[in-house]
């Protein structure tokens, strides 16, 4: 891995809090995903499953955790089965995991081989009434590929038809909500690596430059300070593309007096940033382009302020709509009629302002969390609003991440990185 080793105590942690919600003798189970094939013997890059990480820092393929909290036999409360590595393997693919570096990584003290699974879980199973099966419930979520976990799922089924299933999901959301501290440090790790991206990317810009050319730039940073990638597909929209919210093409050249809209975030150690800075081709806003600049960072500025302990995302959301009602009007770009005539399921601000305020981050860029329950302390948000103006051919969205405190305003990991439309025009003249 590029990422520095981490504290296993996060793990045992986890799986501590994961194992007290569960009912009394069961047992959990937790793949690793596949590798999944492109052509020939082509391979996507592996990307661990997020919850068998989230509990065990096991960051490879063919990999299963079993939890069975009230386990006879002592060594079967927590267990590791790993894919057996050997000198071939090492040559071919680079070192895995050994028994001993699975210990050490994951503070599980059983760990065994692949090949012992069936031998072992017949035996635990047998003991147990039911089975805590992992299944992705994302409010986002949209599967049409058969994972291993979900393969395991049905053969589990088929070979034990009278044990009764739970979901380890509810849990999981519950838990992976809330970030313990060491996870808010890589979190920061994470952020700090894209400040140096963009820092980078403010003495590159020019006119002329093609949107890739700046990704490249982000991708070279990233690479050099232990990312291993964009935490999610990078957009690069100068001009009218900014108007198109998920515009990933990123293949237009940036021309003088356009606006770049760029929404990207590295990842570290897994963990996701999320950062989005609109930036002037040529160093300088023109007058209606700060304008606008200025109305969304106040809007991000008033909206990060609500996000603490005890508001609703919902309410949240609707409150945000209010502020940026009141920035159109002052625009030009919204009218008083257009207010008072307004759909409630479709209030008039939806015209400039499409999508939502915030999200939960975390492992996933779009992480799990509790959207219909009070925030809480160690949540947390992105806080990204937008104002896009087809006709004026520009879009301007601005984001950080923030930590919900338990007093105080929330921190943002992204404190450093510059904001302010003076200091974007500094930085990009210096």
């Amino acid at each position: 891995m590029k990422y520095q080793p981490i504290d296993n105590n996060l793990y045992i942690i986890n799986r501590h809090n994961f194992m007290a919600k569960m009912k009394p003798g069961s047992l959990a189970v937790f793949n690793s995903n596949d590798m999944y094939p492109i052509s020939a013997d082509s391979t996507m890059p592996f990307e661990q499953a997020r919850d068998i990480l989230y509990l065990s820092g096991v960051d490879q393929e063919e990999s299963i955790l079993v939890l069975f909290p009230d386990a006879p036999d002592t060594k079967h409360k927590e267990m590791l089965f790993l894919r057996e590595t050997n000198e071939q393997i090492a040559v071919w693919e680079g070192a895995k995991l050994t028994k001993e570096g699975a210990v050490e990584t994951s503070g599980i003290k059983s760990v065994y081989w692949l090949s012992e699974f069936d031998k072992v879980f017949y035996e635990v199973m047998t003991q147990v009434d039911t089975i805590y099966f992992n299944t992705n419930e994302h409010y986002r979520a949209n599967i049409e590929t058969e994972t291993r976990e979900s393969r395991f799922i049905k053969e589990t089924k088929d070979k034990f038809p009278a044990h009764s299933c739970a979901k380890s999901n509810p849990i999981l959301q519950r838990l992976r909500s809330v970030k313990d501290p060491i996870e808010i440090d890589l979190m920061q790790t994470a952020c700090d690596i894209s400040e140096k991206g963009f820092r980078r990317v403010l003495a590159f810009v020019k006119p002329g430059v093609w949107e890739f050319e700046i990704e490249a730039e982000y991708m070279h940073e990233f690479l050099g300070n232990r990312s291993k990638k964009f935490a999610y597909t990078p957009i690069i929209a100068s001009g009218n593309n900014a108007n198109v919210l998920h515009y990933i093409e990123n293949n237009q050249q940036c021309n003088d007096g356009d606006l770049i809209l760029m929404d990207v975030g590295a990842e570290y150690a897994n963990y996701s940033s999320d950062m989005t800075r609109t930036i002037p081709v040529n160093g300088k806003f023109t007058q209606r382009q700060r304008e606008v600049y200025d109305a969304v960072n106040r809007v991000k500025n008033s909206a990060t302020k609500m996000l603490v302990p005890g508001t609703y995302w919902k309410e949240y959301h609707v409150e945000v709509g209010k502020i940026m009602t009141s920035e159109l009007l002052g625009l030009g770009l919204l009218d008083k009629a257009d207010v008072k005539n307004e759909d409630p399921d479709l209030p008039a601000y939806k015209k400039y302002f499409m999508h939502g305020t915030s999200h939960h981050m975390g492992l996933d860029t779009h992480d799990y969390g509790l959207l219909w329950e009070p925030m809480q302390e160690g949540n947390v948000f992105t806080v990204e609003p937008g104002i896009y103006i087809p006709e004026e051919g520009f879009g301007i969205r601005l984001e950080d991440d923030v930590v919900i405190q338990k007093n105080g305003d929330p921190f943002n990991l992204m404190r450093n990185i510059p904001i302010e439309s003076e200091e974007i025009e500094e930085l990009m003249n210096s």
